[in-house]
C-alpha cells in the first residue's frame, strides 16, 4: 500500500472541527476524535517503550514485537476513522489471538501473583504500565462510540493485559515487582 501526504499544513482544523476518512466534518472534540487520539497518544508510547527495550538485555527482543503492536494501533485508528459497518475492518480477530498468545508465553515464565503490583521497578516495567493504563482509556474512549470498530475493544482489552504481564517481564519476570503494602504510611516512617 502506497500513502502520499502532500500536505502537513491544512487548515481545515482551524474552526474545531476535523474530517474523517470518508470526508464527514466532525467536531475535534467529538467522542470518535477522542477515541482516535488516545489511540493515537498510545502508539506514542509505545515509541518511547521501544526504545527502552533494545537498552535493557531481558526485553531487546521484544521491540519487533512492540512495532507489530504499533501497526495494529494504525489499523484500529484507519477502522475509528472510517466508521463504516460494512466496509471489512483493518483490525481482525487475528491480532487480538496473537496477543493473547504472547502474553500468555511471557506469563507461564512469571512468578504467581500474590499481591497488587506497583507501576515500577525497571524503567521499561514503568514504561509498560504506563502504556497499559493508556489502553484502558483508550478502551474507554472506544466503548462509548455508537458502533466501535468489531475488533477494537477486545484488542484493547487483551493489549492492557499484554502490558502489565510484559511489566513483570522487564522485573526479572515478577521478582523485582514492586508490590503495594497497604497502610504502609500508616505503619512507619518511608
Amino acid at each position: 500500500m502506497s500513502i502520499r501526504i502532500d500536505r502537513i499544513v491544512t487548515r481545515g482544523g482551524d474552526g474545531g472541527q476535523t474530517s474523517l476518512g470518508d470526508g464527514t466534518r466532525v467536531s475535534k472534540s467529538s467522542d470518535r476524535i477522542e477515541a482516535m487520539g488516545t489511540v493515537d497518544e498510545l502508539n506514542a508510547h509505545l515509541g518511547i517503550l521501544c526504545c527502552s527495550l533494545v537498552q535493557d538485555p531481558r526485553t531487546a527482543g521484544l521491540e519487533g514485537e512492540v512495532r507489530q503492536i504499533q501497526s495494529c494501533l494504525f489499523d484500529l485508528g484507519a477502522d475509528l476513522c472510517l466508521p463504516d459497518p460494512e466496509r471489512a475492518p483493518s483490525l481482525t480477530s487475528e491480532a487480538s489471538i496473537w496477543l493473547e498468545s504472547r502474553l500468555e508465553d511471557m506469563r507461564q515464565h512469571q512468578q504467581e501473583l500474590r499481591s497488587f503490583i506497583l507501576p515500577g521497578g525497571s524503567a521499561v516495567a514503568a514504561q509498560a504500565h504506563l502504556a497499559r493504563t493508556v489502553a484502558r482509556r483508550a478502551e474507554r474512549r472506544v466503548a462509548v462510540l455508537e458502533q466501535p470498530p468489531k475488533e477494537a475493544l477486545r484488542f484493547l482489552n487483551r493489549l492492557s493485559d499484554y502490558f502489565f504481564v510484559l511489566a513483570r517481564h522487564a522485573n526479572n519476570h515478577g521478582e523485582t515487582d514492586i508490590l503495594w503494602s497497604p497502610g504502609r504510611w500508616n505503619q512507619k516512617k518511608i
